[in-house]
């Protein structure tokens, strides 16, 4: 590819090496590769269940463990609002009057404007409503639905068209209405606090920068007070350098009006960046919008529960390798780590000591096995949620679990197309993770990335049909190489809001 001086200059600018550049449009030109589904993991086989009993143990093991450890919270916040209020915009564009278009057209706002009076931002609308002058019941009153509608969305009013859904007011407490930037707040305390103080980073958009610093003004001294402890609250950006470029449908790198690279923020699964320059020994890491104050209680449990079984395992695994580091171990000590991690661990990707020609490869298999960051992520069962789901999934001649996305699956593959519809599971972003070594040291996470996992989808760019590269998913490609474990946690823990109907509905009625 022949790039000119300035193109040069822009890309050395933007953080990005030349050859990183010109793997990216090989990456266009030949395109990811499909996961080979193996099966899907179940119950049973590839997704752990555990009993009350077991879920209180492991809760109670993470309670008095933590004591001594650093742990945090990551919340990935830098989502807009704009499709959780899309059907709204539709709305507003091509709403003009009962008569032409009735409200019933339009069925999310319908709901919107039946139930207005059972959200949670419904006082502050209305006193943005009233600073213009406006009455809200009113305004209801003549059916002039569409001026409520635009105070929801423009910057008039609520101005939620175009913020982060962190800013959002979710949900009610009493007289209170929380947004979930606050119900991390009151997460935190409860599972993340260790030596009375609670530590997240929140990963923002460069320019909500402000917004976020005004909420964490407003809130974090309310809840210190309340719970007696200190909150470590930071914020970090998606970097440049992780940004990819954009080519035409022809592969051509894309410029701008004035003569620019264009360059777009490559997913979530450049926060992987991000999460390797934290400082912890354990992080929680949770979706902004995954947040509900009705299961709070039960949330808090199994947050705990996954950080029991953790931390049980890396104790397991410490000890496993401390094993495996002898000069000398015979044959019969390899089976019986072998049988540990199969059967008391439930490691069932391991492979048994029969596909090695010597008990030295053998143990250096193990030891290579071991030696990688951990992660636990609950799962939930489907209900016919869209989006990703636990697999084993089978590349170089080895089988290993993993979170695939459906784009991830060649579904005129009529093989992968009905291993992935027989899911019975569903990945709710519920991750607790430790890349933290027996010694202290930390994983360089970048070397655990599987670069093959990415995704290429068409946009448009000033009238123009163009393709964006997305790097492997922060929970798919990003940890692709991670020792994983997948338990199964309840619905309830599950509670996304990805239209704004959602704020209305109890998913697990």
């Amino acid at each position: 590819m022949n790039f000119s001086q300035e193109d040069i200059q822009q890309i050395k600018a933007q953080g990005i090496s030349l050859a990183e550049i010109e793997e990216q449009i090989d990456n266009f030109v030949k395109g990811f590769e499909f996961m080979n589904l193996d099966r899907p993991a179940t119950i049973g086989d590839g997704i752990k269940t555990f009993s009350d009993r077991e879920i209180d143990d492991f809760a109670t093991y993470y309670k008095s463990g933590k004591l001594n450890l650093k742990v945090m919270k990551f919340v990935p916040s830098s989502g807009a609002a704009t499709r959780m209020m899309k059907d709204l915009y539709t709305f507003v564009n091509e709403y003009k009057d009962e008569s032409l278009t009735p409200l019933t057209s339009f069925p999310s706002a319908e709901k919107v404007i039946t139930h207005i009076e059972d959200f949670a931002f419904y006082s502050l609308l209305k006193e943005k409503m009233k600073n213009n002058d406006i009455d809200l019941e009113k305004t209801l009153e003549k059916q002039d639905y569409k001026t409520i509608i635009e105070f929801i969305l423009l910057e008039k009013g609520l101005n939620y068209g175009k913020s982060p859904k962190a800013w959002i007011l979710f949900h009610k407490q009493g007289k209170q209405a929380l947004t979930p930037f606050e119900e991390h707040l009151l997460e935190a305390a409860h599972y993340c606090a260790c030596k009375e103080t609670a530590k997240i980073e929140f990963s923002i958009l460069e320019e909500h920068r402000e917004g976020f610093e005004q909420l964490k003004k407003e809130l974090v001294p309310k809840y210190e007070e309340l719970f007696n402890i200190k909150y470590d609250i930071s914020f970090s950006y998606q970097q440049h350098s992780t940004d990819t470029i954009a080519v035409d449908m022809d592969n051509n790198p894309i410029h701008t009006k004035d003569r620019k690279l264009l360059f777009r923020p490559a997913g979530h699964g450049a926060l992987i960046e991000n999460i390797n320059k934290l400082s912890a020994d354990i992080i929680f890491i949770k979706n902004i919008d995954n947040v509900c104050s009705k299961y709070r209680e039960e949330t808090y449990k199994y947050k705990e529960f996954l950080g029991g079984v953790l931390l049980f395992l890396q104790k397991e695994i410490f000890s496993l390798q401390e094993q495996l580091s002898k000069k000398e171990i015979v044959k019969q000590d390899l089976i019986l780590i072998y049988k540990t991690l199969k059967n008391k661990l439930g490691f069932l990707e391991v492979k048994s000591i029969e596909d090695f020609k010597t008990t030295k490869q053998y143990q250096a298999y193990l030891s290579k096995f071991l030696d990688r960051p951990l992660r636990v992520c609950g799962m939930v069962k489907n209900e016919g949620e869209v989006g990703g789901g636990p697999f084993f999934v089978r590349k170089d001649n080895k089988v290993s679990l993993q979170i695939v996305e459906k784009a991830q699956v060649n579904l005129n593959n009529q093989e992968q197309k009905e291993i992935f519809e027989k899911a019975t599971h569903f990945n709710p972003v519920d991750l607790v993770v430790s890349f933290r070594k027996a010694d202290g040291k930390k994983y360089n996470l970048l070397s655990y990335i599987d670069k093959q996992a990415g995704f290429i989808s068409e946009k448009s760019f000033e009238g123009q049909n163009i393709k964006a590269q997305e790097r492997p998913g922060l929970w798919n490609g990003a940890m692709s190489d991670w020792i994983t474990i997948f338990v199964e946690v309840p619905l309830t823990t599950f509670n996304p809001v990805k239209t704004i109907t959602d704020l209305l509905k109890d998913p697990h009625l």
